[in-house]
């Protein structure tokens, strides 16, 4: 196979503890993907994977995931996911044994075996195109009763024209320092839902905001207050953190995907009103105010958390620049984010027939983990945990329809990514 050289010996030979693999894929007719591991940088690998070996398992996957369709309200769409394999124990095992088999080649697989005979734990680093901008890596069965948190770490990784721009800056992170804290803030017009609860009531979110304490900034109240994009920048240029729960919404191009703040028609932007609603753009965050040639764009915390729909999915684009490249290019290290549309609690209660809180319990997870010394093993722990309540229990709550929604996205210095 093109540029394969060597065994899998070779790469565990020498490797640290936790080795790391660069994997890229990109789309062109059929899928091709190469891989380098950090601490063999000189022996790259590339493979090509036929579309019609992958393409009827992402087809699969598609359906089954919540986002809408065009033309699909989003209430048909959850009725769909609900129906759909992600949803079913027997189905979700098959789907992802059948990813696992398609997207990861078989050279790559004995390589990662042959580190973990010798007790080392790989982590992934995965740059997906865009026809795979909604694999959930880490719940890929990759054997019995195992899924690819089980074997390794796995992150997400922003294109290098990104991560090691020169013009990049990166935040420092301070475990004390203050957390920008957007708890799903009103809408102008009231075009959105709260996606808490009524007027933001946010049960389920007790220990999250006891975890934050006095270091908590945002608006006021914390949980349903409004905030607008002037406020906003100006707290996060000296927080630790930021933790956004609200709605995001998808374009046609990355640097148009929106968060959706408190901000009406008085407030510039890129995005163009939506009723008495500005949008806040990836672009607004990457390149500061339109009317000032000079604003180099926002100064973003070290952590970020997006829960909100869609917020991770800049790999599929076809520039995949988007939030999550913005919010890196701006200063965040790890951003963790949605690649498919999130089922609120009350949409999992629909479904269960009961009060079923995994919306509140994902986020009060995910602020834990961007807390934790490494965000990335916190989250693939505590996304390994809800495999295996899923596995036993097979109750639509414990499903991957929320669990494997979300990714985590690494960025180190980039004199320390090569």
């Amino acid at each position: 196979m093109p540029g394969e050289r060597g065994g899998a010996g070779d790469v565990a030979e020498g490797a640290p503890d936790h080795p790391r693999v660069q994997l890229k894929y990109a789309d062109v007719g059929d899928l091709y993907v190469t891989w380098r591991w950090e601490h063999a940088p000189e022996r790259p690998r590339a493979y090509a994977i036929p579309r019609a070996a992958v393409q009827p398992a992402l087809d699969r996957l598609d359906e089954s995931v919540p986002s809408p369709r065009p033309g699909e309200s989003v209430s048909a769409a959850l009725d769909r996911a609900f129906r759909g394999p992600l949803a079913d124990p027997d189905r979700e095992r098959g789907l992802s044994a059948e990813l696992a088999g398609a997207l990861l080649p078989a050279p790559l697989a004995a390589e990662l075996n042959a580190l973990l005979e010798r007790g080392r734990r790989p982590h992934l680093r995965i740059q997906g195109s865009p026809s795979l901008g909604r694999v959930p890596w880490e719940a890929l069965l990759v054997d019995e009763n195992r899924r690819m948190v089980h074997e390794a770490e796995v992150s997400l990784l922003v294109p290098a024209g990104v991560r090691n721009a020169p013009s990049r800056r990166v935040s420092a992170w301070d475990p004390h320092g203050p957390v920008v804290a957007v708890l799903d803030p009103p809408v102008p017009g009231g075009m959105l839902a709260p996606v808490l609860g009524p007027a933001g009531t946010g049960a389920g979110l007790d220990a999250l905001q006891e975890r934050l304490g006095s270091r908590a900034r945002g608006a006021e109240p914390l949980l349903g207050g409004a905030i607008d994009r002037v406020r906003l920048r100006a707290l996060l240029a000296d927080a630790s953190r930021f933790l956004y729960v609200g709605h995001v919404s998808s374009s046609d191009h990355g640097l148009d995907v929106r968060m959706h703040l408190s901000d009406g028609p008085a407030h510039t932007g890129r995005a163009a009103l939506l009723g008495a609603h500005r949008p806040l753009t990836a672009a607004d965050i990457a390149f500061g105010a339109p009317e000032d040639d000079t604003d180099g764009g926002w100064l973003i915390p070290a952590r970020v958390a997006l829960m909100a729909c869609d917020s991770g999915g800049d790999a599929g684009f076809a520039e995949p620049t988007a939030l999550v490249a913005a919010l890196v290019r701006g200063g965040a290290e790890h951003v963790t984010a949605a690649r498919w549309t999130l089922p609120t609690d009350a949409g999992f209660a629909r479904a269960a027939g009961e009060h079923a809180p995994a919306f509140s319990a994902a986020i009060d997870a995910v602020d834990a983990a961007q807390e934790s010394a490494d965000p990335v093993a916190a989250l693939n722990a505590w996304q390994r945990a809800c495999a295996e309540t899923w596995a036993r229990s097979g109750a639509v709550e414990h499903s991957p329809l929320m669990w494997a929604a979300i990714s985590a996205t690494w960025s180190p210095p980039p004199r320390h990514d090569p």
